[in-house]
């Protein structure tokens, strides 16, 4: 869980600057914006795990972090890509016209961005946004091939102590299944609330 709210978190933000770049006015930004959703959405989770774990050291030595670090940084990667396209849709499906409002009403570009185009691009992109989390917690399991102890590791440590395969399997899966539906329900009654919210407005 910690592993997923970290990721997720920070996956989020990439998620906004990466869909922000995409959309950039400057090619630079764009380029390289569209060339991270594209490496990333392009190859396997798994060697982006293996990857931050065994080559980023090797490239940013400076970096010191243990295996909970490194899993964070390869799966926050993994979901900002993905997060990138929800939140660039959601910002596209913004009507002009209330862009445009807020411009004759005197508002500049930034607070215009926050007050009017992000909260509705968020409402927007908020069902593949929960999606990508409820795939990003059953992905976390990817962290054991690195060696972090989380629940896929803790099921296959008991299984190789006690040589029971099944209660191990059974109880982890069943724990990653009792998680995503309660994120699944609690997503439901976010967009709940901000329907309930507009037509209260």
């Amino acid at each position: 869980v910690e592993l997923t709210i970290v990721s997720g978190v920070f996956g989020i933000v990439l998620g906004v600057l990466a869909a922000l770049g995409k959309l950039s006015r400057i090619p630079p930004l764009r380029w390289i914006a569209a060339f991270y959703v594209w490496v990333i959405r392009g190859t396997p989770l798994l060697i982006q795990v293996f990857f931050a774990y065994f080559a980023l050291p090797e490239l940013l030595p400076f970096l010191k972090m243990d295996e909970f670090g490194w899993a964070c940084v390869a799966l926050s990667l993994n979901v900002g890509a993905y997060n990138a396209e929800a939140i660039r849709s959601g910002l596209l499906a913004v009507p002009k016209g209330q862009l445009e409002a807020a411009r004759s009403l005197g508002m500049n570009g930034w607070f215009t961005f926050l007050d009017v185009t992000l909260p509705q691009a968020f409402k927007i992109a908020l069902p593949p946004l929960v999606n990508n989390i409820v795939a990003l917690l059953k992905d976390s399991s990817l962290a054991s091939v690195i060696g972090l102890v989380e629940l896929t590791n803790t099921a296959d440590l008991l299984r190789a102590k006690t040589y029971l395969p099944i209660p191990s399997l059974v109880t982890s899966a069943a724990i990653y299944l009792l998680l995503t539906t309660e994120m699944t329900h609690f997503s439901g009654a976010v967009e709940r609330r901000f329907d309930i919210e507009d037509k209260l407005a």
